[in-house]
Order: C-alpha cells, then sequence, then structure tokens
C-alpha cells in the first residue's frame, strides 16, 4: 500500500522545465531564503524542478525515509514545477538549495552568478526523443526532424537543448526544427498522444504513460537514459543531471548544513540501488503513481540504471554537460567556463 502524502504535492505526473532565468527577480522574497540560517532547527527549504517526476525521486524519497531529519535537518521541499523557477526561487532569496539540472550551474556562471553543485543524483538526463504516433512513417531519423514541430518541456529547457544537440551532430542548423512548449507529465502526452506535435523529448514516467496509452512502445529516435544511450551520443558514461545545487554564499555560510544534505542524499541512493522498485514505490506519495503503482514500481526499477550511486561528480561528465552547452545553448557559447567552480565534491567524499 502506498503511503498517503506527506507534502503539498502537484497533480499526477507535475510538469518540468529545466531552462535557466536570465535573472532572479529582485522583489522575490521569502522566509526560508539564502540569507536565513539554516542550522538548529531552522527550517532548509529545497525547491524541486518538478516533484513527481523520478529523475526528482531521490530528493522525496530521503525526506520520505527520514533521512533529512536523522541527519538533524529540517528540510521542507517546495514543487516548483520547474526547473527554471526552481532556479528563479533560490535566486530571489525564498528557497535555500535547489533540486534541479547540473547545467543550471554552468549557466548562471556564463551570467556571472555564482551557484554550485554539490552533491550528484543522475548519471543521465534521463530524456529520449520520440516520435508522434501520426509521424511515425514520415520521420525515421534526426534528418527528418526538419521543418517538423518538437514538443519540449519548455523552450531553453534541457529538452530543448537536447533537439539543439541533436541536430547539431547531424549536421543540421540547431533551429531546423521548431520547438514548442508543451511541459511534462499528461500535458506532454495528450500532446504525443493527440499528434499536437510530430515529435518530443520526454522523461520518464511520461514515457511509459505515453506507451499504455497508445498500446505500444514509441518510436524512439534517440534514447540517453542508460550508459549504452550516452556512450553513443554524448561519449561518455555519466552525464550528471538531477542535483542539489546552491549559491556560494550558502555553501561558505553552510557547510555542516550542505554536508548533511549531501550524507542524506548518498543514503538514498545506497537505499534505491539496495531495494526494489515495488519497495521504492511503497515509500513514496500515492499521487506520485499518477493512478497505477504497478507500473510506477517498474518505471522506478528501470530507473536505478540512471542514477547516481554515490553522489559524485566526475570530470568526463561535466565536462560532457559543457560541451552539450557549448553547442546548444548560445548564452554559453564559447564563454570561459571554469568547471572547478560549478560542482564540487567536497560535501560527498
Amino acid at each position: 500500500m502506498l503511503k498517503k502524502p506527506a507534502l503539498i504535492l502537484a497533480l499526477a505526473l507535475g510538469l518540468t522545465a529545466c531552462g535557466a532565468p536570465s535573472a532572479a527577480p529582485p522583489e522575490q522574497q521569502g522566509s526560508g531564503g539564502a540569507d536565513a540560517a539554516a542550522g538548529s532547527g531552522e527550517t532548509i527549504t529545497i525547491g524541486v524542478g518538478g516533484q513527481t517526476l523520478l529523475t526528482y525521486l531521490p530528493t522525496t524519497l530521503a525526506q520520505e525515509l527520514g533521512y533529512y531529519e536523522e541527519e538533524g535537518l529540517n528540510v521542507e521541499l517546495q514543487d516548483l514545477q520547474g526547473g527554471s523557477k526552481a532556479l528563479t526561487a533560490m535566486l530571489g532569496g525564498s528557497t535555500d538549495v535547489t533540486s534541479g539540472y547540473y547545467e543550471h550551474t554552468i549557466q548562471m556562471q556564463a551570467k556571472n552568478q555564482p551557484v554550485k553543485a554539490f552533491v550528484d543524483m543522475g548519471l543521465s538526463s534521463g530524456l529520449a526523443l520520440v516520435v508522434a504516433p501520426d509521424s511515425e512513417g514520415t520521420i525515421t531519423s534526426i534528418e527528418d526532424l526538419e521543418g517538423k514541430n518538437v514538443g519540449v518541456t519548455s523552450p531553453g529547457s534541457s529538452t530543448d537543448m537536447f533537439v539543439k544537440y541533436l541536430l547539431h551532430e547531424k549536421g543540421m542548423d540547431t533551429d531546423a526544427a521548431s520547438v514548442s512548449a508543451i511541459g511534462a507529465g499528461s500535458s506532454a502526452v495528450a500532446a504525443v498522444e493527440q499528434g499536437q506535435v510530430d515529435a518530443a523529448v520526454m522523461l520518464e514516467p511520461d514515457i511509459s504513460v505515453l506507451g499504455k496509452r497508445i498500446g505500444k512502445d514509441p518510436v524512439l529516435l534517440e534514447d540517453v537514459r542508460d550508459t549504452e544511450g550516452l556512450e553513443r551520443v554524448f561519449s561518455t558514461d555519466a552525464w550528471p543531471s538531477s542535483s542539489l545545487y546552491a549559491t556560494d554564499k550558502w555553501l561558505e555560510e553552510n557547510p555542516e548544513e550542505a554536508e548533511k544534505l549531501a550524507t542524506a542524499i548518498q543514503r538514498t541512493l545506497q537505499y534505491i540501488q539496495e531495494h526494489s522498485g515495488e519497495e521504492i514505490a511503497a515509500e513514496m506519495p500515492e499521487s506520485f503513481a499518477g493512478g497505477d503503482p504497478e507500473q510506477y514500481a517498474t518505471v522506478i526499477e528501470d530507473l536505478k540504471r540512471t542514477l547516481s550511486k554515490d553522489g559524485v561528480f566526475t570530470e568526463e561528465g561535466v565536462q560532457a554537460v559543457l560541451e552539450t552547452q557549448r553547442v546548444a545553448n548560445p548564452e554559453v557559447g564559447e564563454k570561459e567556463i571554469e568547471l572547478d567552480d560549478t560542482y564540487t565534491n567536497e560535501f560527498v567524499e
């Protein structure tokens, strides 16, 4: 039996957008912000970039297992239903830490805003480029996307960057295909199923939900949910994605809290490797299963291959993310980026 939700939850599958904002709104304020002391019973607020998406599962599971509390932390999770929203909230001071994609730290360095990731949860972006059922006969390769409409969570997001990177690798202009925001969860599934887009970049559990809706496995043009796909597309076996990151200022002022957060996530990653998808699903909030607990457990079991086992960033992995950004994100382009300033392993080693 799945547990009742312990947090304020999004509906069913939720939304995400992993793109970075140009800047945080200066008027954004919050009592749980980066200037608040985090120790001695003070609440640490973590903004999550789409809490129901499985790429962020460790952040919620750590809460459900009681690991934050066991480390002596009072943690509040806020589902901000998009990576860009979660990042903006942190930069604006209404949250302390973000559960979002590592690439945001590179994007922020390009804007001279120091942000650093301190524990890695994902070895893969978890993305797959799916062909809409109505387009399966006409789209059989990346090249066939020219002039077509591709669904992404939001323009500028990780899903958008993935499309641009794949087009570039085929010698095409990065804008050879147009992109449309379809969000994630039920809106994304509906957009692909109903042919509102010709193809889409999707994450789990949306890919599995789509397959169930159309009665077969979706046609995939590319899939980097496992190491084979990562090697094929990025020539690496690790592409850091979901992580915990914070401003340099917060990390400098709260090193003990950062280490405890990292430890809680490391313990969670170990728990995931040692337990079945069914056991993990039983610990998660009931609404996250989207009405199908059995499928949810199956997708979680498959997810384990895309998660870090120890929370440590690798040089090869962060370099691969940077190369993707240089190709797909003009705001990064050829700017000088000091990768050592975008992440740290000091709290996980």
